[in-house]
């Protein structure tokens, strides 16, 4: 019944013209909203636009919230974890253990992404990072404090990137 219902919100929301996240996302992370948006270049080349999806309409870590990249240009799942232990690694991390082990774990989870393809990844806090494409679940890291510290890359105050991080957060003109 619930997987029904959750089905009928988004086609209904679809067709209002309403943001929403992918069903297959919408069916295991319900009731997100659209709570900011922005893109990030990298030497003025347009990556990914990047969304926060949030329960509640101040992001926290205590809740569940995805974040979602329509990428816009070609980029491998290797080449997109690696990056990713750069930026965590650049947030503080210094455990090289621990940082091996999530570039491995990222890079069987993350597929070769082509220009218009996204890749949803949603924080169940205390539990896991799940990661999606518009289409399908693609697996878990099933490690807490991974989670925190991939998401982080775009939403902790130390972020390479202040300016998305406050388009995510609704603080553009603040």
């Amino acid at each position: 019944m619930r997987k029904w219902l959750i089905l009928w919100l988004v086609a209904v929301a679809g067709s209002a013209g309403a943001q929403m996240l992918p069903a297959v996302v919408a069916m295991d992370a319900p009731m997100l909203l659209l709570q900011g948006d922005g893109t990030m270049r990298w030497f003025g080349l347009k990556v990914y636009d990047i969304r926060l999806w949030t329960q509640a309409r101040k992001f926290t870590h205590a809740e569940p919230f995805a974040l979602e990249l329509i990428y816009d240009m070609n980029l491998s799942g290797k080449d997109i974890a690696n990056k990713s232990v750069e930026l965590i690694r650049e947030q503080g991390q210094k455990d090289e253990a621990k940082l091996k082990r999530w570039g491995e774990a990222m890079a069987r989870v993350f597929p070769d992404i082509k220009k218009g393809d996204a890749l949803i990844g949603v924080s169940i806090p205390g539990k896991e990072a799940r990661f999606y494409s518009r289409e399908r679940f693609i697996a878990s890291v099933p490690d807490p404090e991974f989670a925190k510290a991939f998401f982080d890359i775009w939403l902790a105050e130390t972020t390479t990137e202040p300016r998305v991080r406050a388009r995510l957060l609704g603080d553009a003109g603040k």
